[in-house]
């Protein structure tokens, strides 16, 4: 019963595709009642670069149901460039949504959390290139990091308020975000065979860890980071030397 969600409010933001929504089925069918936003395909349309979109929307969620228990925030963009290469359009382009957006949507629903008696929780979607880079991907890697230190600002502030904060950190999921690596063969396979399960991730995969976190069970779980990964981050090198 601790992973249970009965009775509990949950909005999930990026819930018309990929984790988001894995992660809106599985709360679903924990038993929480979801309200789910998007750019488009949710029931609330939501771009949360728009701060009067933000406060809209996060109004109307507590008209509807009172209260806001559990937020899940998903969105994220990556422009895949060198960082000589990158313009100033690009590096706002990135840091306003992985960055500036998350930060607004959890400052709104923690701001009504606050005057919730039973607190609530927080999850916010890093990366495994919050601790690992690689070319093209610098400044997508910089915000991802950013998001953890957020989770952990967050998680001091509001533990008094027993308000949980934490962000999961995955793998190589198959989503929207990855299709360009999809559609690419070579960079498909050889991220596979980069984590030690020798795979992609499906979303579901990402989803119920994200449930766990949300639930009773992670009541003593805040201001951490969990790597879903597959094993990405544990594995040193490319290279299987003799044995």
């Amino acid at each position: 019963m601790k992973f249970r969600l009965d009775g509990k409010i949950a909005l999930i933001v990026g819930a018309g595709s990929g984790i988001g929504k894995a992660t809106a089925e599985a709360m679903t069918a924990q038993g929480a009642t979801v309200a789910g936003a998007d750019i488009k395909g949710a029931e609330y349309t939501l771009d949360i670069r728009d701060p009067q979109a933000i406060a809209a929307t996060v109004d109307a969620v507590v008209a509807k149901h009172g209260t806001i228990d559990i937020l899940v925030v998903t969105p994220a963009i990556n422009v895949r460039k060198k960082l000589l290469q990158y313009t100033d359009e690009e590096l706002d382009r990135v840091v306003d949504l992985n960055l500036k957006a998350n930060f607004r949507i959890a400052r709104a629903v923690a701001d009504v959390m606050t005057r919730n008696p039973n607190g609530g929780s927080i999850v916010l979607t890093s990366s495994i290139r919050s601790v690992t880079v690689e070319q093209g991907q610098g400044i997508y890697a910089a915000t991802k990091a950013s998001l953890v230190q957020l989770a952990r600002a967050f998680a001091v502030e509001l533990a008094p308020l027993n308000i949980r904060v934490n962000a999961i950190a995955p793998g190589i999921v198959e989503t929207p975000l990855t299709l360009q690596i999809k559609s690419n063969e070579a960079w498909y396979s050889a991220y596979a065979n980069r984590n030690a399960m020798k795979r992609w991730a499906q979303p579901e995969e990402m989803a119920w860890p994200i449930v766990f976190l949300s639930s009773p069970a992670a009541s003593y779980v805040t201001g951490t980071v969990l790597f879903v990964d597959g094993g990405w981050t544990g594995i040193d090198g490319r290279f299987d030397p003799p044995l």
